[in-house]
């Protein structure tokens, strides 16, 4: 058994990230047969790919993927821990799956893993409460969920394995692509950046930075079985490199990346800490990196930034952000918390002047959700939750506004689109667009997985209406 350790999950040095490989679990070969998994994905892209590894490997063992929950054998809950909300989904989903054992299916076993997994008082409450759960397993060790698996299966025990360390890179982990044209494609690992209200860095451990020569590897071969668009994946991701001993960083690898000659390139999470000039050059040079920035400004408040330890100022924010502008036809996003403690109302203020400002084509709104073992956490916390979804109204309002505003400049021109699939809107298909805005239109269904030219003809707040042409 391996519990999790904050205060080693706390520690950074300066020791070389080893490269490890994925190796497959012989043992567990036939664990599978004849049976049926389901997996309940919660949070980030980090986590909906992380999901498509987990798929890969329990098909290897074989298992086979069901979305009946009643006829399922297995169910892992691949979890979130940015917020108490994502905490709460996951504790009320053990709850159903307990009745479901008892009642429906003694044998099934039940997982979870996920940034969750990593968190000491999770595994404690699983640990002493819900002991009808099978395994535990981390984020550092995903790969070896087959043995984790056949462990389970073989003790009839609850098998907990957690590290906590920084972390290291392992290659080779076969993924079960959830869509035909897309894919994730992590390019980097954990955080350094410890800003005080987040739990990341002590859930996914220290950055650290995948080869180039993998990605390039990974992305030329998407290339080949026909993918339309990579979005390359990292908490940080424009801090890529940065751990490396010699000089190559995010701007070279979106480089090599375009060079591939794959048709679209996204990338997220960015942090305006490292958002470099190189960088912005590089999108303005190559055509298939997509004119589309989420950049997480958190609060317009230079104050409430300090004491997020986000090392910005508001000012810093609007200079790099009218820097991007200068890209041509860019949209930026952004992620916004209201209720940090210690903000007060002209704080608040501070926030709405600087969306003004921005006037941003999306953005993710919260209120503060502190998390255990963050100093964030440990704050005075005068607000009222009253006024803090006073303030999460207002701030809704004025984003929407810019959204619906920025959608409507959009009608009457004629922009390319991914088309994903069959709309929700019957009869129509659905995609987004460069600038990553989501359209419903009529066309051909044969254009499925291409990129077509659509003609916008109405805007709604969160989307577009359009023809193909």
């Amino acid at each position: 058994m391996q519990l999790p350790d904050y205060k080693e999950a706390r520690k950074r040095n300066s020791s070389k990230i080893e490269k490890e490989y994925y190796v497959f679990n012989e043992n567990a070969a036939n664990i599978g047969l004849n049976k049926k998994y389901y997996i309940k994905t919660y949070g980030c892209q980090m986590n909906e790919h992380d999901t498509e590894n987990i798929k890969a490997m329990l098909e290897q063992i074989g298992f086979t993927e069901t979305d009946d929950l009643s006829k399922t054998d297995l169910v892992i809950l691949n979890t979130c821990s940015i917020r108490e909300n994502a905490h709460n989904k996951a504790f009320g989903m053990l709850g159903r799956l307990k009745h479901q054992k008892e009642e429906l299916n003694k044998n099934l076993i039940i997982g979870l893993c996920g940034c969750m997994a990593q968190e000491e008082q999770v595994v404690n409450k699983i640990m002493n409460k819900y002991k009808y759960v099978n395994f535990v397993f981390g984020t550092h060790n995903l790969h070896r969920l087959p043995y984790i698996l056949e462990e389970a299966f073989k003790t009839k025990k609850q098998v907990i394995e957690v590290y906590s360390k920084e972390g290291n890179i392992v290659e080779g982990i076969p993924a079960k692509r959830s869509n035909r044209y897309k894919a994730y494609v992590n390019i980097m690992y954990g955080c350094d950046k410890f800003c005080t209200y987040c739990i990341v860095p002590f859930t996914r451990g220290k950055q650290r930075s995948r080869n180039s020569e993998d990605i390039i590897k990974e992305v030329k071969k998407l290339v080949e079985e026909g993918y339309q668009e990579v979005t390359l994946l990292g908490q940080n991701v424009n801090a890529y490199g940065k751990d490396f001993d010699y000089e190559y960083r995010m701007e070279n690898l979106l480089e090599d990346v375009a060079k591939t000659n794959i048709p679209r390139i996204r990338f997220m999470t960015s942090h305006p800490w490292d958002f470099t000039d190189n960088m912005i050059e590089v999108i303005k040079k190559y055509d298939n990196i997509m004119p589309s920035i989420h950049l997480p400004v958190q609060s317009g408040s230079s104050k409430v930034l300090r004491l997020m330890g986000r090392r910005y100022t508001s000012e810093e924010y609007i200079t790099l952000f009218d820097k991007l502008k200068t890209i041509p036809n860019v949209s930026i996003s952004t992620d916004i918390i209201v209720g940090f403690p210690s903000e007060e109302e002209e704080d608040f203020e501070e926030t709405l002047k600087l969306v003004n400002y921005c006037k941003f084509d999306n953005a993710y709104t919260f209120i503060f959700s502190p998390r255990v073992g963050t100093p964030a956490a440990k704050l005075e916390d005068k607000t009222t939750l009253e006024e803090k979804e006073k303030r999460l109204y207002k701030l809704n309002e004025t984003v929407n506004k810019y959204f619906l505003e920025s959608n409507k400049k959009m009608i009457g021109k004629t922009v390319d689109v991914l088309v994903d699939g069959l709309s929700e809107k019957d009869g129509m298909l659905c995609g987004y667009t460069d600038t990553n805005k989501l359209i419903n239109f009529t066309g051909n269904k044969e254009s499925i997985g291409k990129i077509v030219k659509v003609l916008v003809t109405d805007a709604k707040t969160w989307s577009l209406d359009g023809e193909q042409k």
